[in-house]
Order: C-alpha cells, then sequence, then structure tokens
C-alpha cells in the first residue's frame, strides 16, 4: 500500500467511526449548545485527533528512523543499515537507501585506498631523496668540518666543533624523518620489528615509558595491511605524546580468531569530547583500506584505547 493510501486509510478509519459514533449515539445538539453536550463533542474531538496522531505516527515511523540515520550516517563506520521489510513506498525507499550507502562506501573506500597509496608512494620518494640527497649531502659536509677542524688553529677549531655538532643533530633529524615517512625495517624484517622500532625511537623522543606486548603467533600479512597496523599504531603514539598527558603507553599486537588485532593504550586524560580530528579520521580510513575495523573508546584505567582489528590471510573481511 503506497504511503497516500496508508494516510487516507487511517485518516478515513478515525473519521468514519467518529461518524458512526454520532449517528448511533445517543447524542443531539440543541440550540443553543448546552454545556454536556459541548463537553462530549470536544471530548469526541480530542479523542479523534489524539488516534490520527497514534495511528499517523506509528504509519511514518520507518520515515523518522531513515531520517536520523540519514543525519547521522558516517561513511568511515560503514555497515549502517535500515530494515527494509514488506511492500510500499516507504519499504522502499529504505532498500533504496540502504543501496546508495552500500555504493557510496564502496566508492570511498576505493578512491581512499588509491588516495593513500598515492599518499606511501610520494612518502617513499620523499624519504629516498632525503636519504640520498639531503643525508649524502650533509655527511659531506661534516667530513669537510672534520678535516677543516683538524687544521685549523685551536681559536677556530672549537668553532668549527661546534658547527660540526649542529651539523650532526641536523642530519640525525633528517635519518629520524626518513624513518617516519617510510620505515624501511618494515619492509626488511617485518611488522614486529618496526613497531620496536617505532616504539623504541619514540620513548627516546618523548621520554614516555612504552610497554609492548607483541604475540609469537601472528600470522604473515600482507604489505599493504602491516603498513596500515604501522601507520595506525604511529599516529596514536603521536596523539598520546600531544593531547593525552600520558606517562605510559602500552602496544600490543596479538592474533585473535582469524584476525590480527592492534591495541594502543595511554593512561592519559582519556576521552573528554567526542571529537575526531584529521588524524583520527586517516585512521579510520586506513582501517577501511585494510578491511578493518577501529574502534576508539575509553581505556579500562582511564586513559584511552586505540583498537584496530585487521583480517589476517584466509578470512574475508
Amino acid at each position: 500500500m503506497s504511503l497516500f493510501w496508508r494516510i487516507f486509510v487511517l485518516n478515513a478509519v478515525v473519521l468514519g467511526t467518529a461518524t458512526a459514533l454520532l449517528l448511533w449515539a445517543p447524542v443531539t445538539v440543541s440550540v443553543p449548545v448546552l454545556l454536556t453536550e459541548a463537553v462530549i463533542l470536544l471530548g469526541g474531538l480530542a479523542v479523534m485527533l489524539v488516534a490520527n496522531a497514534v495511528l499517523l505516527r506509528l504509519g511514518l515511523a520507518p520515515l523518522d528512523r531513515l531520517t536520523r540515520l540519514m543525519t547521522t550516517v558516517d561513511l568511515l563506520r560503514p555497515g549502517q543499515r535500515l530494515p527494509a521489510s514488506g511492500g510500499g513506498e516507504v519499504a522502499e525507499l529504505i532498500r533504496t537507501f540502504n543501496a546508495m550507502l552500500e555504493r557510496l562506501e564502496h566508492e570511498r573506500a576505493t578512491s581512499s585506498a588509491r588516495a593513500l597509496l598515492a599518499q606511501e608512494a610520494e612518502r617513499r620518494r620523499i624519504a629516498q631523496e632525503l636519504h640520498d640527497e639531503v643525508g649524502q649531502t650533509m655527511t659531506a659536509i661534516l667530513l669537510g668540518l672534520k678535516r677543516a677542524a683538524d687544521e685549523a688553529p685551536e681559536g677556530l677549531r672549537h668553532q668549527l666543533c661546534e658547527v660540526q655538532e649542529i651539523t650532526r643533530e641536523s642530519l640525525d633529524e633528517v635519518r629520524h624523518l626518513v624513518r617516519r615517512l617510510r620505515p624501511g625495517v618494515l619492509d626488511d624484517l617485518g611488522l614486529v620489528s618496526a613497531l620496536t622500532s617505532l616504539t623504541e625511537d619514540f620513548a627516546t623522543h618523548t621520554g614516555l615509558r612504552v610497554v609492548r606486548r607483541f604475540a609469537t603467533d601472528l600470522p604473515a600479512l600482507a604489505p599493504e595491511t602491516e603498513l596500515v597496523l604501522y601507520r595506525v599504531a604511529q599516529e596514536s603514539l603521536t596523539n598520546a605524546a600531544r593531547h593525552a598527558d600520558a606517562e605510559r603507553v602500552t602496544v600490543g599486537l596479538r592474533h585473535d580468531d582469524g584476525s590480527v588485532v592492534l591495541t594502543v593504550v595511554d593512561d592519559g586524560c582519556g576521552i573528554t569530547v567526542p571529537r575526531e580530528g584529521a588524524g583520527i579520521r586517516g585512521m579510520r580510513e586506513r582501517a577501511l583500506l585494510a578491511g578493518g575495523r577501529l574502534e576508539i573508546s575509553a581505556a579500562p584505567r582511564t586513559g584511552t584505547q586505540v583498537q584496530l582489528t585487521a583480517p589476517a590471510p584466509g578470512r574475508q573481511p
């Protein structure tokens, strides 16, 4: 039944019931209207309006649910659907909206994957140029400064040593930037070694205590999945250092029911406002790239917990 005929029938039932009561009920209307007659008529009108409102509310409830979903749907949280049963225009509208959501989620995942892969390729290119061009140039400068310092008089030698130390620190920063842009250890030694290097470097630069809990029965993962897990861990550690005011961060990696689960838990101030910046949305896009699921919640003892569940080989996302 179409929406028009549904509303028409509901109103016809209410009005027909009211007419039948007026025809067969022992009620008359005097001129002028008596107080009791006015009370009966107004009461009947109130009952008719309430019944009509209730029936319309029940009939239009699916549209209200659809409206709420349309205003809150997030393509980075796939799977939000409304049940559509039966026929009629409302059910067909819900089915059409669900199909549209599925297409949009697929297109968003595809476009995000292309963008992230292009971003990683650009990072790899920049890291390679920094390593080959800037790194080698600064190394040559260090060698030249050392030779100049060895041959310079005592007063100038001290100044050259200071410049040499500044150049060495800059070279270390360039190497650190290269590792952040493209972790070579991830390609050479795998995810666990890359996360170990990442957490050690993070603890050295921030002074936070990092606890690692990596399982030994992890399955082999696709390079894209390993990169997603690494980038989510990297962003989570960065957020913990910048915003959490934490003292300890725990990074865990385990194999659970055909999936690999990454958890990053800090003991900081926790989630106070449900806001998501570019970093968190970037992590959600990466999770979609790996066919995984990202959950951000309060940790058991205050703080924040970031958990990424990515499918392992042999399991469909």
